[in-house]
């Protein structure tokens, strides 16, 4: 880990070490080191450059979920020490909704999400970053709908016309990394699955899928076997048919001790015109920034897209 304080024994540790001494050991301060100044945080919300604004998010978040904990599911990466490398890190989030904040009046209730996040890092610091949270989830579990969280959330942040623009690829701003991932069978494999079905090929789910795969998918939905899992797919690629599909990063690893795994990050862009996931059809354009992890192994399928 040439670059790297020696604590960290290799890039996943440095990945999941990190996220617990911001979040939870409540370093907050650090983000000055491990973000870089003028880092560049992407997520479906919004777009945010330099690291100021990343330290006001976190501390805004912790004030509202003060025993807010993440377990490090997976992190999945490529690349080296001196060139810089990405990862792919999934997590699970607990916390009570103790106070007041982005989610309204504090409800006492117990939340459960997952965020995926790639993050790239050279010399200690990352300088590029493209965040998917579960937000659907956190709102059904407060016993809002997300349609309402988000109503909810543009009046707060003053109406639509001066609201945070959530993002698209014409609010990009390029970053550092420019890579788009690495050669391996398991991300071409998954990759070659994903295309299919975004291509309307369903019935490649029984054919590639394990019979007990377990999906977990946006808005803390849960998946078994075939028919749920082509549920999903079939629901969002319905509700936007014009939709360009693009991948946008895709990586495998093959690790000791470990399944195979694949991280893709992928992107949806058209009109919502379509009766599926996102119900009734509203005639609007929308950009959809997805994650998709997979592992490989018979009986040990599992599949994370949020």
């Amino acid at each position: 880990m040439k670059g790297f304080n020696p604590k960290w024994k290799d890039f996943p540790d440095y990945i999941i070490g990190v996220t617990k001494e911001i979040w939870e050991d409540r370093g907050v301060h650090t983000l000055k080191h491990y973000y870089a100044p003028d880092i560049i945080v992407r997520s479906p919300a919004s777009v945010v450059q330099g690291n100021e604004g990343v330290i006001a998010a976190t501390m805004s978040t912790l004030a509202e979920l003060p025993d807010r904990q993440l377990f490090g599911e997976d992190v999945i990466w490529t690349g080296t020490p001196e060139q810089g490398m990405l990862s792919s890190h999934r997590l699970l989030c607990t916390a009570i909704h103790s106070h007041f904040g982005a989610y309204g009046e504090p409800t006492g209730k117990q939340i459960k999400y997952r965020i995926l996040a790639d993050c790239h890092a050279i010399n200690d610091q990352i300088n590029d970053e493209w965040l998917v949270r579960d937000q659907g989830a956190i709102a059904l579990q407060l016993g809002k709908t997300p349609m309402e969280y988000a109503r909810e959330l543009i009046e707060l942040e003053g109406g639509t016309e001066k609201c945070v623009k959530p993002f698209t690829p014409a609010l990009d701003i390029q970053g550092p990394y420019r890579g788009k991932g690495n050669e391996s069978e398991w991300g071409d494999a998954y990759q070659d699955t994903l295309k299919r079905i975004m291509h309307a090929e369903f019935s490649v789910i029984p054919d590639v899928y394990d019979r007990a795969c377990i999906g977990e998918y946006a808005s803390n939905q849960t998946a078994l076997s075939y028919g749920e899992i082509d549920q999903f797919w079939m629901s969002l690629r319905s509700s936007l048919p014009d939709a360009e599909f693009k991948i946008e990063h895709v990586m495998g690893n093959d690790d000791a001790m470990m399944s195979p795994r694949a991280a893709i990050r992928w992107s949806l862009h058209g009109t919502h015109c379509g009766y599926g996931l996102l119900g009734k059809p509203t005639q609007q354009p929308v950009y959809i920034m997805g994650i998709s992890h997979a592992e490989f192994g018979l009986g040990a399928f599992v599949e994370n897209t949020h």
